[in-house]
């Protein structure tokens, strides 16, 4: 007997950045939430922050976390994560504040240099949560 489909949902926050292009900032599929990569937009002005890599590093975990709890989930909820960075140099600095919000029981995670971040973000991180 077939089983029903997966419920899938669109999960928005406006308290993180409205997506820049033909994506949602997060898809509910059952029990998972898919959550797009987020850059350091500010919500307020949809403008990317001004600062050094560790500001923006927390923006971006901040606008993560605002889709999250938009999709009834926490940091505790992330199984694994995906860390761009224009330059792997920064590693060392992204990880200071990534561990702040991730000290418990991480999640998994991959960190991969790439040669462009859009609007000219130095970080960019996605995610997979589930309940």
């Amino acid at each position: 007997m077939p089983t029903a489909p997966t419920r899938r949902e669109i999960v928005a926050s406006p308290n993180a950045p409205a997506a820049i292009g033909p994506y949602s900032q997060a898809i509910l599929a059952g029990n998972t939430l898919y959550c797009s990569g987020q850059i350091a937009f500010v919500p307020e002005t949809g403008e990317l922050l001004q600062g050094d890599i560790e500001a923006e590093t927390a923006r971006v975990l901040d606008n993560l976390g605002a889709v999250l709890r938009a999709g009834g989930m926490t940091y505790d909820n992330v199984v694994i994560c995906t860390v761009y960075l224009a330059d792997i140099n920064d590693y060392g600095q992204v990880n200071e504040v990534y561990a702040r919000y991730f000290s418990e029981s991480p999640p998994a995670r991959a960190a991969i240099e790439v040669s462009a971040l859009p609007r000219g973000a130095r970080v960019e991180i996605s995610c997979v949560a589930v309940r």
